[in-house]
């Protein structure tokens, strides 16, 4: 079956950070794939959260990144399933970087990934 659109996304799931150095590449700025890895740690909290149990991450649908997020900013993953099959739930996913300073906060980056329900032997398991 495939994931069915849920009438009411499920609760959000929020992780933050600061960005430093060591996140960043030559430009002072987040590295795509840091953004990407902490954005697919938010995800699978969110469908953790959902399925009550462990998950994978089975595919990633698309992330589109709108802005550079610079050293020093914080940041928010900001999850919620938005669909589940029989053993899978779409997870979107929003990053918003927030200034230290000024407090204003802006989109970054979008996506949306799927994620597996398995069991202990890690095979897929019912979601519902």
């Amino acid at each position: 079956m495939p994931p069915q659109p849920l009438p009411i996304p499920g609760p959000e799931s929020r992780l933050g950070r600061l960005v430093q150095p060591a996140d960043a590449n030559e430009h002072g700025t987040l590295f795509g794939g840091e953004a990407m890895r902490f954005m697919d740690e938010a995800a699978a909290v969110a469908a953790i959260r959902y399925a009550r149990g462990s998950v994978l991450t089975a595919h990633v649908d698309a992330i589109d990144f709108r802005a550079p997020v610079p050293i020093g900013a914080f940041i928010e993953a900001i999850a919620r399933v938005v669909a589940v099959g029989r053993t899978s739930m779409t997870v979107e996913v929003v990053l918003e970087a927030e200034d230290r300073h000024t407090a204003a906060r802006m989109v970054t980056t979008t996506g949306r990934f799927v994620l597996v329900a398995v069991d202990a032997e890690g095979r897929p398991r019912e979601v519902r």
